[in-house]
């Protein structure tokens, strides 16, 4: 199925060849000759491949680039100059024979301006990588004519046993090796290349043969950036695997790189495989999480579990224990390695559907499309269609602080009877009724966009909502809500420091905007008898007023309240009231729960559920957040005598109050820098270095507290949850029943202090 509107080449790139599934640069090889780009197609199941020349190009300042001949002489490599219209300072396009040269240009250029590549004062560019810019250039784009089912995506699952005394495997280690690798794709194939029949080197060469058979465009998995692959890649490397998984029957590369996701930075190893895609279902679940702040956490099984999609009758099987398993009946262990693929599939399934409406829009491959920036992705668009209007691009503008959105709090405590009032798009309708775009933006690409994407909303939606089938209704759910990111994005790059066309003066005057429709709603709901509780910069929590009268009486009533606050409202201006809630617990700002009216709870906010806390901890808080919204509040004495007891009986296992570290340093690192005074001891790093065994990054180091003073230092008492003994128990319980007081106090006594410290209470500064 696809979108059966018209489709603007704007949006989507000004050509239309259908069922591209991938494009890679195929270098020359002889300076004689030009670089190439390989491109894959799909077509009635068989995948055909094409190959055209590809000219890399820079844009620079022509008046610059001129002083910079005269005082350092020509660009040391062949190129062809082509002047640009328009009034953008990167007014001349340069073009290469080979995207070695462009790199070489790109070293000269960064150092006759002495402005390195990347910097947003720098005086020109080379955007992306070989493919963007065949994409950019051409107004190709990935899977048009194609559904997300036409997509042969193969998912991948390892399992590894661990050598005595570790707790996490390392591929490094000769005892640490694959056991199990699982493998499905949208067929309803699976495989389970165990290690109970193969060697681990058959596995691999099995898995290298499987991968070429299936031929897939894409490969799934979850944490496969940052585990599967590295993992895979380690071990073959070791036993003299080649791993040649690319459609060229080449190896599968890999660097270190970073993504952005919110307000973090990600370090992962990007793998690049010839003609294919890698995407990671972890990354997407965790964008995911970014707006809906709905997410226990990131883990395959917690992730399947909050979507629905875990099998009844799937087999759990804890970390620890799967070098156990394996020895004793490998078996279970294959069936929790085909359940962990089939969940990697559903995810994928859920998530990766606007993604890949994405890669029809967008001028990147596939893969980069799940790991770029939503601001990047404008800036992409952008630069297409002056590359293909042959139009001068501008520097990005000076990076400037400017006050931000709206919100406030007006409330803490719990509160009944609590609605949500949302502005639909609230910038991107700001931005639209008040014509605020770049000012370097002279072909007004920028809101014709963003008027072209409301518009494809609107018609997605209506087509979502009269779908008859359900592939139908994701399909263009999948649709509206990929515009719908888009749409939302176009304020955040206007202050995009990288953006080539940002403008901070106007995203001031945006904000500024806000501020003041929001203050004229709040003003509005009050004189309408409603109490504010909380506004977060395009939506308020709020009371209604205190209607009068039996349901029917009150229905209409709210109706006619609704109907009333719409018409203060200006023109143009969007709202949707998109939720009741049987009660809210206001804990500051940002920092609240929802009791939906099915009894669900939702929490927001890291104060509220930090993933820093111990389990027990976590699950108290849990407990407690509920009992305040159903007013159970004399509940909560009981509550925390249940887990005094349990903690004071010894009756916890040692994975209710332990933490699980991932060391991000080699522990020999984090010494020297300890020595130099460089850092703060930490608990995890301590027990690696006493352990005697040979820690490295990424290995994860559980813990637990010992002593019997509530207040420890935790590196001198820490100690290793494998080294936990159920018949002797020594954790500290008067440290952790501190730590079960300290959250009592927070959440029963109503004590309320400023929002750092509550912050630091729930989630412990330890560490000396």
């Amino acid at each position: 199925m696809t979108a059966d509107f018209n489709q603007d080449p704007v949006l989507f790139g000004h050509n239309s060849e259908q069922r591209i599934v991938s494009a890679d640069l195929v270098e020359a090889g002889n300076s004689a000759k030009r670089d190439s780009i390989m491109i894959f197609s799909r077509i009635n199941g068989e995948v055909r491949k094409a190959r055209e020349d590809f000219a890399p190009f820079a844009l620079v300042d022509g008046t610059l680039m001129s002083r910079w001949v005269k005082t350092s002489g020509k660009i040391p490599v062949a190129v062809v100059e082509e002047a640009l219209a328009g009034n953008g300072a990167l007014n001349v396009k340069l073009s290469f024979k080979s995207w070695k040269d462009c790199l070489k240009a790109r070293r000269w250029l960064s150092t006759v301006s002495g402005i390195s590549a990347g910097s947003s004062i720098a005086p020109y560019l080379v955007a992306g990588d070989p493919v963007t810019q065949h994409l950019m250039q051409t107004g190709r784009t990935s899977f048009k004519g194609m559904s997300f089912a036409d997509l042969n995506r193969l998912q991948v699952d390892i399992e590894c046993v661990v050598s005595d005394g570790f707790e996490f495997c390392n591929a490094e280690r000769d005892g640490d090796k694959i056991v199990a690798i699982a493998m499905s794709d949208g067929s309803g194939w699976t495989a389970v290349l165990s290690g109970a029949e193969l060697s681990e080197k058959e596995i691999l060469e099995q898995f290298v043969l499987l991968v070429q058979k299936k031929d897939p465009d894409v490969i799934e998995g979850h944490n496969i950036f940052n585990f599967d692959l590295p993992y895979i890649s380690t071990r073959a490397r070791k036993l003299g695997v080649d791993l040649l998984l690319g459609r060229d029957g080449g190896v599968a590369k890999s660097r270190p790189s970073r993504m952005a996701m919110g307000e973090r930075t990600i370090s992962y190893t990007r793998f690049d495989i010839f003609g294919r895609h890698v995407v990671d279902t972890l990354f997407l679940a965790q964008a995911y999480d970014l707006s809906e702040r709905s997410l226990k956490s990131f883990g395959l099984k917690d992730v399947a579990v909050h979507f629905g999609i875990a099998a009844a009758n799937r087999t759990y099987i804890d970390g620890a224990e799967i070098s156990r398993v394996f020895k004793s009946d490998p078996e279970r262990l294959m069936r929790y390695a085909r359940d962990d693929v089939l969940e990697t599939m559903a995810i994928g399934d859920l998530l990766s559907r606007s993604y890949f409406v994405q890669a029809q829009m967008l001028p990147f491959n596939y893969q980069n499309v799940c790991v770029r920036g939503n601001a990047t992705k404008i800036d992409a668009l952008m630069l297409r269609e002056y590359v293909y209007r042959r139009t001068a691009v501008p520097m990005p503008g000076m990076s400037r602080s400017f006050e931000g959105g709206y919100t406030d709090i007006f409330f803490t405590g719990v509160e009944r009877n609590v609605h949500h009032v949302d502005v639909r798009s609230l910038y991107p309708s700001l931005m639209l009724s008040h014509r605020i775009s770049p000012r370097t933006d002279e072909l007004d690409v920028f809101p014709g966009m963003l008027d072209l994407l409301r518009t494809y909303r609107l018609n997605a939606k209506r087509k979502m909502l009269d779908s008859e089938t359900a592939h139908e209704r994701n399909f263009y759910d999948a649709l509206q809500s990929t515009f719908k990111v888009f749409i939302n994005s176009f304020y955040g790059y206007l202050g995009f420091s990288q953006g080539q066309f940002n403008d901070f003066d106007a995203a001031e005057s945006v904000t500024a905007h806000g501020r003041k429709l929001l203050k004229t709603m709040i003003v509005a709901l009050q004189k309408a008898g409603a109490r504010p509780l909380e506004i977060d910069t395009d939506g308020i929590y709020f009371v209604p007023p205190p209607f009068k009268g039996g349901e029917a009486a009150i229905t209409k009533a709210l109706e006619k309240f609704r109907a009333d606050f719409v018409r203060a409202l200006p023109d143009g201006i969007e709202i949707e009231f998109d939720g009741e809630y049987r009660a809210m617990y206001s804990y500051k700002m940002k920092n609240y729960a929802l009791l939906e009216q099915n009894g669900e709870v939702i929490i927001r906010g890291a104060a509220l559920k930090s993933r820093g806390l111990e389990r027990f901890q976590r699950t108290f808080l849990e407990k407690a957040i509920r009992m305040k919204l159903e007013g159970k509040d004399s509940l909560m004495p009981a509550l925390k005598d249940e887990y005094t007891a349990l903690l004071s009986g010894h009756q916890m296992a040692v994975s209710e109050f332990s933490k699980t570290v991932t060391l991000q340093n080699p522990p020999a690192a984090y010494a020297a820098r300890i020595e130099k005074g460089g850092r703060n001891r930490d608990a995890a790093y301590e027990l690696a270095l006493r352990s005697g065994r040979e820690f490295r990054a990424g290995d994860q180091v559980t813990y637990y507290v010992t002593g019997e003073k509530k207040s420890v230092t935790v590196f001198k008492n820490a100690k290793m949850a494998s080294e936990w003994n159920p018949d002797n128990r020594d954790e500290n319980v008067a440290y952790y029943l501190a730590k079960l007081d300290g959250l009592y106090t927070k959440f029963y006594s109503q004590k309320e202090s400023d929002g750092s410290e509550q912050e630091m209470d729930l989630n412990g500064q330890e560490e000396d």
